[in-house]
């Protein structure tokens, strides 16, 4: 009875996997590339909340030059991170391409 029980279990896993579209399995590359989307996508929404925190602090800073100053700064340190963050990638992008290119031929 356990054995038809543990079967059963096993099949509603793979039909979910299924469903889920883990089904079929991923090589080494593909999950770490998964990974680093994830990472970049949580990376964009932090920017995004940054920028709107920015735009709030200087839309209610009513002149005053302290509050413009720290909006500006939060501004400039999300855009100068954000653009750390991509060049980081881009040149990552850019060895492992020429490397798999120089490997490969």
């Amino acid at each position: 009875m356990d054995f038809d029980l543990r079967n059963k279990i096993f099949e509603y896993l793979e039909a979910t996997a299924k469903a889920a579209g883990f089904a079929d399995p991923k090589s080494i590359p593909e999950i770490i590339g998964a990974i680093i989307g994830v990472f970049l996508s949580l990376l964009g929404i932090i920017f995004l909340c940054l920028i709107i925190y920015g735009g709030y602090l200087w839309m209610t800073s009513a002149g005053n030059e302290p509050k413009i100053y720290k909006a500006k700064q939060v501004l400039t340190n999300a855009t100068t991170g954000l653009i750390i963050v991509l060049s980081a990638y881009g040149i990552t992008q850019f060895v492992f391409t020429a490397l798999h290119g120089a490997t490969h031929q």
